[in-house]
């Protein structure tokens, strides 16, 4: 309950001090709408809103799972096998030498203007803090308990899955959170390059007919969906993940 009065307390000054400057500088409706009026536009445009936002939800959830995924297969090759880490590894921070929002338009080119390239742009932009996070996770198993599988006899396999998954799963979980955040901006850019839905389309028809608050109103529909994205990610890694250790897995 104190946390959700805070984030109210936050939220109110926030909106507070965006009445005040539109208010005290004089801006035109056209530069910077009052939050009275983007709310009442967000109620009056609820159904439109409403659609391209399911569109936006699922590109992100749809990129989040299929990069968590793909990012806990990479670190868990990366740390099984040496050869992968030494051949592939560099190849993965020299992708992140290409800024991803170049690769958008190629996307867009190669998987079409569907739902797809906007996953991908999704799955690109979490991939590499989920991976790197994890396998830093993994490759910080505390010693003492790998010497104690090596005494007890434990196959490499056995010590990976029982030991070095169990307690590197709190690194799993900061990786999601980032993740969480950092999706909805890969789907945004993807619908900036090319679509014909979403709330990233959205915003960009509204600019284009000077509906600016609209546009105002789908940028708080999208960042309010980052916030529950975050919020929901954080809260099942705090119920499954956080401070478990070996002695708590099954």
């Amino acid at each position: 309950m104190s946390r959700a009065l805070r984030i109210a307390a936050v939220a109110a000054l926030g909106l507070l001090a965006w009445q005040a400057l539109v208010t005290l500088a004089g801006l035109p409706r056209f530069i910077l709408p009052g939050p009275g009026r983007v709310f009442s536009t967000l109620w009056t445009s609820r159904a439109l809103i409403a659609e391209h936002a399911l569109v936006t939800a699922t590109e992100v959830l749809a990129g989040l799972g299929l990069g968590a995924a793909l990012g806990f297969a990479s670190a868990i090759l990366f740390a099984a096998s040496p050869a992968a880490r030494t051949l592939l590894r560099p190849m993965l921070v020299f992708s992140q030498a290409v800024p991803v929002f170049a690769l958008a338009p190629i996307l867009t080119l190669w998987l079409g203007y569907g739902l797809w390239s906007k996953v991908a742009m999704a799955l690109l932009i979490i991939y590499f803090p989920v991976t790197s996070g994890f396998f830093d996770a993994l490759m910080r198993t505390p010693p003492g308990w790998l010497e104690l599988a090596r005494v007890m006899g434990a196959a490499p396999g056995r010590t990976l899955w029982r030991i070095r998954v169990p307690a590197a799963m709190p690194g799993f979980a900061s990786g999601l959170r980032l993740a969480a955040v950092y999706a909805p901006i890969g789907a945004i850019i993807g619908e900036w390059v090319g679509a014909s839905r979403g709330l990233g389309y959205l915003m960009l028809l509204a600019n284009g007919r000077a509906r600016i608050d609209l546009m105002f109103a789908a940028l708080v529909v999208l960042a309010l969906l980052t916030l529950l994205l975050h919020a929901g990610v954080d809260a099942a890694c705090r119920r499954l993940w956080d401070g478990r250790g070996p002695a708590s897995a099954r």
